[in-house]
């Protein structure tokens, strides 16, 4: 058994901590059925060796395309035939043009007509999106604006056959509205995508644009019912065996649906979206299986997602639909406290005490009203600080972190 697979087996059998990070890559090439492959990276990418030459599902991130290309060439140095594409995030299209120089032709590229759009966006909104990710991630790049761009698209479904392996393609909005899981039945395969990446569905991005758990959790049932054997993700390692499988689809699709479902049902009988996130929970259950695990995303993030989709932007509170300045508000706050040392000073107070969200709260306060002060921003990062350290998913560590590193 190899690294990948014995991976796999550590975290479902719970011989493993399961709060690993999901975008934390091997490197490794494992074989995972006759004549497939698959590659741990940032993100994972399957590779089939046909007749005809090499499919890869998922080509590499613009970081490590070049170390996948490596791996894939220890496994077969077939040219590349054709790529897929099961969404236009950035960690999964690159590398494409190594294949092409190296074999002097021109590849086939299959996506989701919707990956186009995504890439033209992208090419918009670059500094932008270095600035989410590098809260996120809190890492610095330059974000790329040159794409390889789907030579064959398709709307709902597609079957492709290269050297008689036969793939098809589903089309499925989920993390994305570009979404493709590939199902190779021969091989009983299935490649997810970013459908499964082994935490708490990455559904609710705060920083991101729409995701769809509804639709999501819809189609992992249909991943379930094509009963496979091999589950490859988008992150973290394969699951075998067809009930393994079939669990970890099923009980995320349960998670997905138990959060749209309370919240649709709160804003139904006519809630704000603040008493909508202090009802609706999510199954702790759920949230302590290995592959739930609330380390990238989280639920309530989920929950605002939900609110978005089916509510827009405002949260039921008449004085957020048309705010006044936040520092004209925090400056009023800060004369009727006393000045801006007596909210920094209650707000360090609680978060000793462990009530991080309302200590931000008043730190920030503090800090828009007296930007340039040394100790309100001292204070700030010290509460902000003290935030990340208490959270569990990625996305709230990386938003706090930053807030604290800024105000140092």
């Amino acid at each position: 058994m190899g690294a990948v697979r014995e991976q796999s087996e550590r975290l479902l059998q719970g011989r493993e901590d399961p709060s690993f990070h999901p975008f934390t890559p091997l490197f490794k090439l494992e074989e995972v059925a006759e004549r497939v492959a698959f590659v741990s990276s940032f993100a994972n990418v399957l590779a089939l060796d046909t007749d005809d030459g090499l499919v890869l599902v998922d080509t590499g991130s613009f970081f490590f395309a070049r170390l996948t290309k490596e791996l894939v060439r220890s496994f077969t140095a077939r040219p590349l035939h054709t790529a897929v594409y099961t969404h236009g995030h950035v960690d999964h299209v690159f590398g494409v043009d190594l294949y092409e120089e190296e074999s002097g032709r021109k590849a086939r590229v299959v996506g989701h007509r919707a990956v186009r759009e995504r890439f033209d966006r992208y090419r918009l909104t670059p500094g932008y999106n270095a600035c989410i990710n590098a809260r996120q991630f809190q890492l610095e790049t330059t974000w790329p604006t040159d794409y390889r761009y789907p030579d064959t698209e398709y709307d709902d479904s597609l079957v492709i056959d290269v050297g008689g392996t036969t793939l098809e393609l589903f089309h499925a909005r989920g993390e994305t509205d570009d979404h493709t899981f590939a199902w190779v039945p021969s091989r009983k395969l299935l490649a997810t995508g970013d459908l499964f990446i082994w935490a708490t569905p990455n559904a609710g991005n705060p920083q991101k644009v729409q995701r769809y758990p509804r639709d999501w959790a819809a189609a992992l049932r249909r991943m379930a019912a094509l009963e496979p054997e091999v589950l490859s993700p988008g992150h973290g390692p394969p699951i075998f065996g067809r009930e393994a499988i079939h669990l970890a689809l099923t009980e995320t699709a349960a998670l997905l649906e138990r959060l749209v479902d309370e919240t649709l049902a709160r804003m139904n009988e006519g809630a704000t979206l603040d008493d909508v996130l202090a009802s609706v929970r999510a199954p702790r259950e759920l949230l302590e299986r290995p592959y739930l695990r609330p380390i990238y995303d989280e639920p309530e993030f989920v929950v605002r997602n939900v609110w978005r989709q089916y509510g827009g932007w405002w949260d039921g509170n008449p004085a957020h639909l048309k705010p006044g300045p936040e520092a004209a508000l925090a400056r009023e706050l800060c004369d009727l406290a006393g000045g801006a040392p007596a909210l920094v000073d209650r707000a360090l107070r609680l978060s000793l005490a462990g009530d991080h969200a309302v200590a931000c709260h008043l730190v920030e306060l503090a800090f828009r009203a007296s930007p340039r002060d040394p100790g309100v921003r001292s204070a700030r990062s010290r509460v902000y600080l003290a935030r990340s350290e208490a959270e569990t998913s990625l996305m709230a560590k990386g938003v706090f972190r930053t807030a604290a590193r800024e105000s140092e």
